[in-house]
C-alpha cells in the first residue's frame, strides 16, 4: 500500500441474493485469495441467517473476515470499517494472499477505496437519523432534501451517494450552513487501493426470483426462531440492527402488529426494492465491470489480465 504503488484488491458486489459469496469463495481458491465481507449486517454476531452470513463450511473453504464483529447493540459505521478492513488487508498481504472484498454495501466498498474525510467530528444522533430515513425511504428521498437547503452540494453529489448526501444534512443542520459554503468540502480522497470492481447482474424478474426463493430458505432455516431469541435477549426491537431487512418484518409478526403472511410479503417486497436501490448505487460508478452471474470463466480471464 505505497503511494503511487497502490495494492491490488478484487471487488466482488452486486445486489442481495445474486450470488455474491459463492462466486466469491469458487475465485478466491482459485487465486490464493481471502474474503473480506462488505456487508453492514453480516457484522453482528448473532444474526446469521437473516444476514445471508457465510456458513461454517464455507469459511472451512475459504477464511471470511469482518463477520461476527460487533453485537447488535454495538455501533458500527463506514469508518470503523475501513479501519478494521485495512488493518485485515494489510495482514493477507503480508502473507501474499489475494484480498477479495466481497458484499453489498457499497459505502463500505467506496470508503474502502477512497477514504473518509471530515471537517469536523459528525452528531451521532443526527446521522443516525438520516441514516434510518435512508434505509426507509431510500437516498434520493434526502437528495430532494438537500436540495432545498444546498442545491449546489445537491448538484455536486449524486442522489445515490447516501453518505455524502447525509453528511451534507447534518452540517447544515448543525451548523446552519451548508456544506458547500465551506473550501474543505467533505469528499472522498484519492484511492487507496488498485481495485478490479467486477459487479454480477441477472435479468431483474430473476433476480426478484432469486430474493423470493431466498427469504423462503431463511423463513426455513429458523429466521423466526433468531429473532425471538435476540429480543428474549434484550436486544430492544428499534435497534439499528433489528431494523434491518427481516429482522423488523419478524419482529412486527412476533408482537402482534401484521400477520404472518404480512409479514413474509412485506420481507419479500422491501428486500426486492432495496436490491433496486443497491444496483442503482452500483450502476452510477463507471468502473465496475458487469457480468452475468453465471459466467465464472469470463471474470476468471478478467482478473487473471488483472493481476499481470
Amino acid at each position: 500500500m505505497q503511494p503511487g504503488n497502490p495494492q491490488k484488491i478484487i471487488i466482488i458486489c452486486g445486489p442481495t441474493g445474486i450470488g455474491k459469496t459463492s462466486t466469491a469463495i469458487q475465485l478466491s481458491q482459485e487465486f490464493s485469495g481471502e474474503i473480506i465481507s462488505a456487508d453492514s449486517m453480516q457484522i453482528y454476531r448473532e444474526m446469521d441467517i437473516g444476514t445471508a452470513k457465510p456458513t461454517q463450511t464455507d469459511q472451512e473453504l475459504v477464511p471470511h473476515h469482518m463477520i461476527n464483529v460487533v453485537h447488535p447493540d454495538e455501533p458500527f459505521d463506514a469508518a470503523t470499517f475501513i479501519k478494521k478492513a485495512d488493518s485485515v488487508i494489510r495482514s493477507l498481504i503480508q502473507r501474499n494472499r489475494l484480498p477479495f472484498i466481497v458484499g453489498g454495501t457499497g459505502l463500505y466498498i467506496k470508503a474502502l477505496i477512497h477514504g473518509l474525510f471530515r471537517t469536523r467530528p459528525a452528531d451521532k444522533e443526527v446521522m443516525s437519523r438520516f441514516r434510518n430515513k435512508s434505509d426507509q425511504f431510500g437516498s434520493e428521498t434526502l437528495h430532494k432534501q438537500l436540495k432545498e437547503c444546498d442545491p449546489q452540494a445537491a448538484a455536486r453529489i449524486h442522489p445515490n451517494d447516501a453518505f455524502r448526501i447525509i453528511r451534507a444534512l447534518e452540517i447544515f443542520e448543525a451548523t446552519g450552513k451548508p456544506i458547500s459554503t465551506y473550501h474543505d468540502l467533505h469528499r472522498f480522497s484519492e484511492k487507496k487501493y488498485h481495485a478490479l470492481k467486477i459487479g454480477l447482474s441477472c435479468e431483474r424478474e430473476a433476480l426478484y426470483a432469486l430474493i423470493n426463493q431466498r427469504v423462503d430458505i431463511m423463513l426455513d432455516q429458523g429466521l423466526l426462531g433468531e429473532v425471538e431469541q435476540l429480543l428474549n435477549k434484550g436486544y430492544p426491537a428499534d435497534l439499528k440492527s433489528m431494523q434491518s431487512l427481516g429482522y423488523r418484518h419478524m419482529t412486527a409478526y412476533l408482537t402482534g402488529k401484521i400477520t404472518w403472511d404480512e409479514a413474509v410479503n412485506t420481507m419479500k417486497r422491501d428486500t426486492r426494492r432495496y436490491a433496486k436501490r443497491q444496483m442503482t448505487w452500483f450502476k452510477a460508478d463507471p468502473e465496475i465491470k458487469w457480468y452475468a452471474k453465471d459466467r465464472i470463466e469470463e471474470i476468471r480471464k478478467e482478473i487473471r489480465s488483472f493481476l499481470l
